[in-house]
């Protein structure tokens, strides 16, 4: 029997880790786990306790900061145990992302009291992206619209419903980020809000996007790409994930 290293102490700031799959469609082999913290609940020796080596720049950031930070490692440690028995917490690299075992692909988001991370062997899926983001109000909606949004787009959702236009705006600014996270660490090239577009998404959680720009030889302007998303509690989760 292998020995199985014992699990490490939760931080008192996180509930339990939920292996609930919140989206619409469920990626075969992959582990997503998500948890609730309470910055207010983060302790003094929480990153002892969970056995997370905080680096400097978390060491010096605020409790928000530093809570998010370790509910996201903890989540990803926990989903690299459970897919392939690592014990691995991924380093923040040099462009900001997390940095994983170089067979593995994945992410880890957080927003407001919440964090998830989802994990796949590079054999399964290429590339996943996952961003969680509060549901922008309306005010903040139109205000942002013109940064996030393409003309195109712009266009598609004046024809649409005004009551829809702040969860348009969020799915929007969300599913680019999760295109830039899948997409980031295989092209090895930055790009922003305005190559890439929304086509069409349906509310049954469905994406359908569009780069606007070439990254690589093989990722394209013109090349479409499918996304999913779900509403849950005032928040957006939204995934890419890119077959192998």
């Amino acid at each position: 029997m292998p020995v199985m290293n014992p699990v490490p102490a939760l931080p008192v700031c996180c509930t339990p880790l939920d292996a609930h799959w919140p989206l619409p469609f469920v990626l075969p082999d992959t582990v997503l786990l998500g948890t609730h913290f309470d910055t207010k609940q983060l302790a003094s020796d929480d990153f002892q306790r969970s056995a997370i080596e905080p680096p400097a720049s978390i060491q010096r950031s605020v409790a928000k900061r530093q809570a998010e930070f370790l509910a996201g490692r903890v989540c990803a440690r926990a989903a690299l145990q459970q897919l392939e028995g690592l014990s691995f917490i991924p380093a923040i690299g040099e462009d900001r992302a997390p940095v994983w075992p170089a067979h593995i692909t994945g992410s880890i988001t957080h927003s407001t009291g919440r964090a998830a991370a989802i994990v796949a062997n590079k054999a399964h899926w290429r590339g996943l992206g996952m961003d969680l983001e509060n549901l922008l109000d309306a005010e903040r909606a139109e205000r942002l619209a013109g940064e996030i949004l393409t003309g195109p787009e712009m266009q598609r959702m004046a024809a649409g419903a005004g009551d829809q236009l702040a969860m348009l705006v969020t799915l929007t600014f969300s599913v680019k980020e999760s295109l830039f996270k899948a997409l980031y660490p295989i092209v090895q090239k930055r790009f922003y809000f305005e190559h890439a577009e929304v086509l069409e998404w349906s509310a049954g959680g469905e994406v359908r996007l569009r780069l606007l720009t070439d990254l690589s030889s093989e990722w394209r302007n013109g090349t479409e790409l499918d996304a999913q998303f779900a509403v849950m509690d005032g928040q957006l989760l939204s995934l890419v994930s890119i077959k192998a």
